[in-house]
Order: structure tokens, then sequence, then C-alpha cells
């Protein structure tokens, strides 16, 4: 029996790019098939539950706006209210996928126990809808950031009672999230870093990190979860920094804590631009460093300065990462999930429609420039030109070891080295981008 929540909004069907109806997908067509694979399994697109369901409304300046009917009553009564928007939703947009923290799905109890049982209540409530329902587990993850225990960090935190607080949590979720097939499990460290140095020791902090999540690679292997262990980089907010700052960061952690063949990256656009990088160079830096694993589909106010955490509209610059994605192999066990959230004024169930029609719209449109930049090979070709150097055998001497810096330099005078620069070319293929978009 349908909540009536979202009122008399059909399922979200495909109708092509000279549509004008606002209910309907204009680019996105799961079943178009390009470079080989449907479309909807090279996106692979989740509901942010937390987003969608869990946001009130607020901001740091005013309170709740949003007035939906699971915010009052019985917390568990309310909870389960919520799963049923939450799948009628994921139907109207035939959603492949969602997410969730813990803390979304399910009220804080009085104790860590009490906690576990009502996400674990929750959790049979979404085994029964998913024997039904096309909507599968992108990832779950643990809120390890909102409540005041969490306050100077989870795993990082100067207190170990904290720390075993928060094992126990996660222990819990990777268990919940195997239970529901979850594709992956994500840790965010919110509250990993410091406010201050003044009271950090951060060697120490760093330690403890790495022991954490040390704990749940060998925990996920002990219950034997086959899906694939994220972090999600973000440089700050709301700390004042973050110890897994961007992709490069958190490889060195890896690294340091032999995890680097263990677990894979979740990055956000919105991260991304508040660590002065653009998204496209957080994807090819983790397809250079092997850690590619999913993505938080978003965009930025690029004025605010904060994570606005918008959905995401602009097709150049998500056709732009998506050559990367799809010249690095392109998503496995990861997917595209909507951290993405309505403006505080947006108070409408069907807005909540609409922000993922576009969302979902902009990544279609994005996914075909993509693809036909990777066909046309006109980018490939000038890099391969570009580096056709190295090809040499001399060239390749200089890398294997062969050559010492001795062998290098007399080779530089015997063959009268004199390198001349050459166009980068950087304008005209800036330019072919909009051929495509």
């Amino acid at each position: 029996m349908s909540t009536g929540f979202f009122g008399d909004i059909a399922p979200i069907k495909y109708e092509g790019p000279n549509s004008t109806n606002d209910f309907a997908f204009r680019h996105y067509n799961p079943d178009e098939v390009i470079l080989g694979k449907r479309m909807e399994d090279h996106l692979r697109m989740a509901v942010a539950y937390w987003h969608s369901f869990a946001y009130a409304g607020s901001d740091p300046f005013g309170g709740d706006t949003f007035d939906r009917p699971w915010f009052s009553g019985d917390p568990m009564e309310a909870a389960k209210l919520k799963a049923d928007v939450a799948f009628e939703m994921f139907d109207i947009l035939d959603a492949p996928f969602f997410c969730f923290h813990d803390r979304d799905i399910a009220p804080e109890g009085e104790t860590l126990e009490e906690s576990n049982r009502y996400v674990s209540e929750i959790a049979d409530v979404f085994s029964r809808k998913m024997e039904t329902s096309k909507t599968k587990l992108l990832w779950g993850t643990a809120n390890l950031f909102s409540n005041r225990r969490y306050m100077a960090g989870a795993a990082s935190n100067p207190d170990p009672e904290v720390f075993a607080y928060a094992a126990g949590q996660v222990k819990h979720c990777l268990d919940i999230t195997k239970q529901l097939g979850g594709a992956n499990y994500v840790l965010w460290g919110g509250r990993e870093g410091y406010e201050t140095l003044l009271n950090t020791d951060m060697k120490r902090e760093l330690n403890q990190l790495g022991r954490f999540l040390n704990l749940v690679v060998e925990y996920k292997h002990k219950i034997g979860f086959e899906g694939t262990i994220l972090i999600e980089p973000k440089p700050q907010e709301p700390t004042k920094h973050q110890y897994d700052f961007d992709v490069a960061t958190v490889y060195g952690f890896l690294q340091a804590n032999g995890l680097e063949n263990e677990v894979k990256v979740n990055i956000e656009v919105g991260h991304s631009v508040l660590a002065n990088h653009s998204f496209e160079h957080e994807i090819a830096t983790a397809m250079a460093l092997g850690i590619f694993g999913s993505v938080d589909a978003n965009r930025n106010d690029y004025q605010s300065g904060w994570d606005t955490d918008q959905f995401p509209n602009n097709v150049p610059e998500m056709a732009v990462a998506l050559y990367y994605m799809l010249q690095g192999g392109g998503l496995t066990n990861g997917g595209f999930n909507f951290d993405s959230k309505l403006r505080r004024q947006s108070l409408d169930p069907s807005d909540l429609i609409l922000a993922h029609v576009g969302g979902m719209d902009t990544m279609g449109r994005a996914l075909k420039a993509a693809a036909a930049m990777v066909e046309d090979g006109i980018w490939e070709g000038m890099v391969d030109e570009r580096y056709a150097g190295w090809d040499r055998p001399e060239s390749k001497m200089m890398l294997d070891g062969t050559y010492k810096l001795e062998d290098i330099a007399d080779w530089v005078k015997t063959v009268e080295v004199n390198p001349q620069p050459i166009s980068g070319r950087q304008e005209y293929l800036e330019n072919l981008i909009n051929r495509y978009v």
C-alpha cells in the first residue's frame, strides 16, 4: 500500500531529448548500449538515504524547513515509514542502488547494543522490500561524526573507549551491509583530523587510524564480505584538517599501513573542489595509483567555499571525468551515489524526484559524450604522440635501469642531444570538448 507521500507521480521513463515532460528522462536511458555495456551498468547510480530522507533542511544559520511525516512520532515507527517512502522513491526512479549511514535508517539508542538492535530491525525491513524491488545496496557506512562522543574523532580519538565504541559500531554496520548484499563499505573520517595542533599528537592519531582500518579489513575477510572497503577523502569540514585530505594522501596512508591492495577510494566531486583539485584530477590520480573505487556525485557552489552538496548539472565537467574513468576501465563494484541534497527552500516531495531526474540525466548525457570522446580517440592519440619519444630504445634504458646517470650524460654528449619544445596544444584540446557536449 502506498504512503501517498509522492502523490500521483508515476514511474519515470525515458522519453528522449525532445521530451517536454518534466517527469521523464531525456538522456538517461538505462538500456542504451554504450561501448558494449548498458548505460545503467556503466553508471550504477544510487540514492543517498541521508540527504533524501534524513536531512531536514537546516543550515548553520537556521533550523529545519522540511516537514516530513517521519520527523515526528515514535522513532522506530517513523523509521519504518521513512523506509516505505524511500523504496517508493527508488521504484519511481527505477534506481539501481541506494546508500546509507546506520544513523540515517534508525534512531540511536541509549546504548550501542540498543542502537544496533534498531539498525538490525530496519535492515530486516529493507531485506523484505529488496525481495520485490530492483534496488540494491551500493554501500553502507557507520555515522562516526554526529554524536558528541565523536567530537574529537572516532578512530583517532584521544580516548580509547571512543575508539572501542566506534569499532563496535562499524563491526555491526559491516555485518548489516553484508546481510543486505552491499557491494562496498565506506569509511568517511569527518572527524578524523584536528582543530588545532596544540592539543594533538598527530603520529599517535595516524597510528590509531591505521590500526582501525586494518581491523576493519581483517574483519571483512573473517566474515567473507566480498565487497570493497572504501575511504572517502575530504580535506576539511567539519574539522580544520582531515587526515584523508585527498586521493594522493590516502594512498600514502594506505601504503604506510600495508593496505594499498585492500582499500580503494570513494571520490566526491565537492570534496575534490575543497581540496583545490578538479574532479577529473582526483579520478585520474586514483586510476594511476590503482585505488579507484566509487564516486559521490554532486557539485559545490563555486562562490561559497564550502561543501554545498548540490545535484550535478554540469555536463562538460562530468563528461571529462567520465572520460578518464572509461579510459581506466570504468566502475566495477562502485557506482555514482547522489550525495546531493535539496536546497532548503525546495519543500515539495516532487522536488526530490525532479532533483534526481536532473542528476541522472546529467550523468547519462555526460556518459554519451565521454564515450564519443573515447571512440574518436583524439585525446588518446595526442597523448600517445606526445610521449612517443619514450618508446625509443635509449629512452627505455633510462627507465629500466640499464643506463646509470653517467651513461645518460655520455649519451647526451655523444649524440649531441638538443631537445626542442613542442606545443602541448591545450586550447585545441579544450575546444574539442564542446563538440561532444
